[in-house]
């Protein structure tokens, strides 16, 4: 019987072939799972923010841009030390807002002013940092994303009111829209969810009417 003995540099060879395909197999296994990891990353961000991932976009023009300040957003929430409130808290936030509310007859202005100031104090009684704006409103985001579009809202027209002045519409929407931001922050977004929102949002527009 004829032994084969293949030369040591055909060997070598081949083993360096083999090492290379193994090489680039798993390189292409962890750019494909990179790749995934992104679209997933991306998809979540974009299903959680929603409407503010919109304007995020809007204001970076910039996929990757918006979904880093997004992702850090998420980061610097984590940090918080947020709150729940007690039910005695939670009752008398709810009665104060009330009378929020009534005010708005006698003087939609001053109630404007006093349902801006009172979305601060609960917000700092619930952990939120409140000395800027657009810091609130990204904090509030990550909990309430499609709420802070409301709150956003109405603080623009009440720098407008402050400066130039609105009408009286704009002033019962801006209420309006502290009221929805006000019942998030107060946990009753379950009972909208279950259906008792929609009876209290119609007497809040009854109230500012």
């Amino acid at each position: 019987m004829t032994n084969i003995v293949r030369a040591p540099g055909l060997m070598d060879t081949t083993l360096i072939v083999v090492i290379i395909v193994i090489v680039v197999v798993l390189i292409g296994i962890g750019v494909a799972a990179y790749l995934v990891g992104n679209r997933r990353r991306s998809a979540r961000l974009r299903e959680h923010f929603g409407p503010e991932y919109d304007r995020t976009l809007a204001e970076t023009d910039d996929p990757k841009e918006t979904e880093r300040h997004l992702a850090e957003r998420e980061k610097r929430h984590r940090s918080l030390e947020l709150r729940h409130l007690d039910d005695r808290e939670r009752a008398e936030f709810q009665d104060r807002w009330l009378g929020v509310q009534s005010g708005f007859v006698d003087d939609p202005d001053r109630a404007v002013e006093r349902a801006d100031s009172f979305v601060d104090e609960v917000m700092a009684a619930r952990g939120y940092p409140v000395a800027d704006f657009e810091r609130q409103a990204e904090d509030v985001s990550v909990d309430h994303p499609v709420v802070v579009q409301r709150y956003r809202e109405a603080r623009a027209i009440s720098q407008r009111n402050a400066s130039d002045g609105v009408d009286t519409e704009e002033l019962r929407r801006a209420v309006t829209s502290y009221r929805s931001l006000v019942e998030a922050l107060l946990d009753e977004s379950d009972d909208r969810r279950n259906g008792n929102g929609r009876e209290r949002g119609s007497r809040t527009e009854e109230t500012t009417r």
